[in-house]
This record gives C-alpha cells, sequence and structure tokens, in this order.
C-alpha cells in the first residue's frame, strides 16, 4: 500500500515520531519532518519494517528533499526524572521547535500526544506505516538514535548496544546479570530486581 502524502492538501503538515521509548538504555529521539506534497519514494515506510542498510539510504534523501526537519533527543537521566512518557513528548516538542517554517498541523504516530501550543495535532495509530511524513519521521529518528547508541557502546561494548541498541533482548540482559546496570541505563524502569 502506497503512503499517503498528506492528510490536509492545505496546511502545511509535518510528520513526528520518536524511537528508543521502550528501551532500558540510552536517551529517546525523536524526528518532525515537513515533507513535499508531492514527494514519494518507493522504498519509504514504517522504519521497522526497514533495514538498517534502506534506513540509512533514506535518510540522506529525506535530509535533502524535506522542506524542514529537526531532531531531538531527551537524556536517560531525564528519563527517570520525567518518567519515559513525558520526555517522549518533549523530544518530539523539541524537534518540532526546530522546523522552518513552522507547521500548521502536526501528524503524530501512535495515540497520545501533549499538545504543541498553537498547532492542531491528530494521532494517527500506526501512522509511520500510512503517511509519508510520519515514516520519514521514523527513519530520522531510529537512525539518529542508533547512531547516538553506537557511541555509546564504545565505552561500554559488554552490553551489545551496537545490535540491540539499548533494547532488552536476551543479551542484554545477561549481560546485566553479569556486569549489572551503568549509568547510561534507564534506573526507573526497574531493569534489576535489587533496584
Amino acid at each position: 500500500m502506497r503512503l499517503l502524502n498528506f492528510l490536509d492538501a492545505h496546511k502545511i503538515e509535518a510528520g513526528v515520531d520518536e524511537a528508543g521509548r521502550g528501551c532500558y538504555a540510552g536517551p529517546v529521539f525523536a524526528a518532525a519532518v515537513i515533507l513535499p506534497k508531492d514527494f514519494y519514494h518507493p522504498l519509504l515506510n514504517d522504519s521497522k519494517k526497514l533495514s538498517a542498510k534502506q534506513r540509512n539510504l533514506l535518510r540522506p534523501i529525506i535530509e535533502k528533499e524535506s522542506i524542514a526537519f529537526g531532531v531531538a533527543s531527551v537524556s536517560h537521566s531525564e528519563i527517570d526524572e520525567i518518567n519515559i512518557l513525558q520526555a517522549a513528548y518533549k523530544s518530539m516538542h523539541l524537534s518540532i521547535r526546530q522546523l522552518n517554517p513552522p507547521p500548521e498541523m502536526l501528524l503524530i504516530d501512535g495515540n497520545r500526544f501533549l499538545k504543541y501550543p498553537n498547532i492542531i495535532h491528530h494521532c494517527i495509530i500506526q501512522g509511520d506505516g500510512k503517511y509519508a511524513s510520519i515514516a520519514a519521521a521514523s527513519v530520522l529518528a531510529k537512525t539518529y538514535r542508533d547512531d547516538y547508541m553506537l557511541t555509546l557502546h564504545t565505552e561500554f561494548p559488554e552490553y551489545g548496544w551496537n545490535k540491540n541498541k539499548g533494547y532488552g533482548t536476551a543479551d542484554h540482559r545477561k549481560a546485566i546479570q553479569t556486569f549489572g546496570i551503568c549509568h547510561y541505563h534507564r534506573k526507573s524502569f526497574r531493569i534489576t530486581p535489587n533496584q
């Protein structure tokens, strides 16, 4: 199924998505993207349905051909302070703030959002598989976060973040049992039984 290019042809729309909300470690990232109304790329889809190679191929195309894009993150320590849901909202708001021109409408992936001042929004469940701008935002959020986790991996290679990107895979959980948690882990997630 081809992705939809817009919800309202007469408004400047930005697609917004986040990456890393369910991870045990590292920041949550978000991206906001305004695409031309006629943008099309045959590979573009929900980032979870793409290979790392496909995402990395799409990223410079999205950045070059978008009208505007913004990428932002909220750290593991702030996630622990304000909780992951509020941190996801904050990262989305920070990415939207970077957009120039400012959007007139936001298409948000998911079913909940904290209203951004003076801009109407629509929450779209599985929106990253329905609208091109949300799919583009999902690709940027995921690739920027993956790159960031690779830099953290060089500091703590024992957790395998180059492969699991901080998600709670079997290998990651096993490493936590062996080495304990480090300061990049989200303490509020109660990852270990004795926390």
